[in-house]
């Protein structure tokens, strides 16, 4: 499982990918610094439905060092645009979850709520489009499908995500 938390002067961030089930709590407290005016938190979870078909439970799995790399380029990104961002934290889980299972949480800390909303708002929408994530849908009827988190794009179209 990859794992890697960076700090400096200026920012911190924490980056996961796990087995293990994950923790909203856990993510504030991370994304908490007494810096920040603002930490948002976006989890995302399994839902009990995909198009009306009823779902089992989901399996996740991710080519882990080039998500981690996604992961640590959506951080620089962040701080390029949102200046004044200082945490960031990405964890995504792998491996079977059900209903009600947390499978990633995104939580932004800056100085200003809007600028926390932007930024968790880019993170997971870049996270979702360009992260080597995929997961296969059981769904009750027994009919199973795999659905790709991301397309890599072209390494993320070549790293300007």
């Amino acid at each position: 499982m990859a794992e890697i938390s960076q700090v400096s002067l200026n920012h911190s961030e924490s980056l996961k990918i796990s087995f293990a089930p994950l923790c909203v709590e856990e993510v504030y407290q991370l994304a908490d610094s007494p810096e920040n005016g603002a930490v948002v938190v976006m989890s995302g979870t399994v839902r009990n439905q995909t198009e009306g078909k009823p779902v089992k439970y989901l399996e996740y799995q991710a080519y882990e060092p080039m998500a981690i790399n996604i992961f640590r380029l959506i951080c620089d990104r962040i701080y390029d645009q949102w200046q004044d961002t200082k945490t960031i934290v990405i964890h995504h889980r792998i491996g079977k979850l059900a209903i009600g299972d947390i499978s990633v949480l995104v939580a932004v800390g800056c100085p200003h709520r809007g600028e926390a909303f932007e930024a968790c708002r880019y993170a997971i929408d870049t996270l979702k489009h360009n992260a080597p994530i995929w997961k296969k849908e059981h769904f009750a009827d027994g009919a199973t499908s795999w659905v790709s988190i991301g397309a890599c794009e072209e390494f993320a179209h070549k790293q300007k995500l």
